[in-house]
């Protein structure tokens, strides 16, 4: 028996292991979890809700994958990756790196609004400074 293989056969034979039930269920059982956390945080006000349609697509897009028995053998096969397994990383970091994204934009979008209200802020305490100079002044006799 010789053990050449080409690329492509190697692929082919990566992507038709067997998968592992325990896994499934698994996987199946945390995005349930994770489905139950967010509705729970937003119910309790921790989350707001314009973040709850992201964390509802990723619970049900990992459902989804989860529970569809070829869904992420064929998602592999699309990506063009060799593993289910480099699949779900590659996936992961992809919507890390969005989230990130989207915390860096709110993040700027704060900031240049703390920094407009505080120049709002150092103006006014300037006129009422000013306003209170003067009425003290109008105040006070002559001498």
């Amino acid at each position: 028996m010789h053990a050449s293989l080409d690329l492509a056969e190697l692929r082919s034979v990566m992507l038709s292991a067997p998968e592992s039930t325990t896994s499934r269920i698994l996987a199946i059982i945390l995005s349930i979890t994770l489905l139950v956390i967010v509705l729970r945080l937003v119910r309790h006000r921790r989350l707001r809700e314009e973040y709850t349609p992201v964390w509802v697509a990723a619970t049900v897009g990992i459902a989804a994958i989860s529970i569809v028995p070829g869904a992420l053998r064929l998602v592999t096969y699309l990506l063009g990756a060799w593993t289910p397994s480099s699949t779900v990383f590659f996936l992961g970091l992809v919507f890390l790196t969005a989230i990130c994204l989207n915390y860096a934009v709110r993040l700027s979008r704060s900031s240049t609004q703390i920094k407009n209200l505080a120049q709002e802020i150092a103006l006014l305490r300037s006129e009422v400074r000013e306003q209170s100079g003067r009425c003290v002044s109008a105040e006070d006799p002559p001498r």
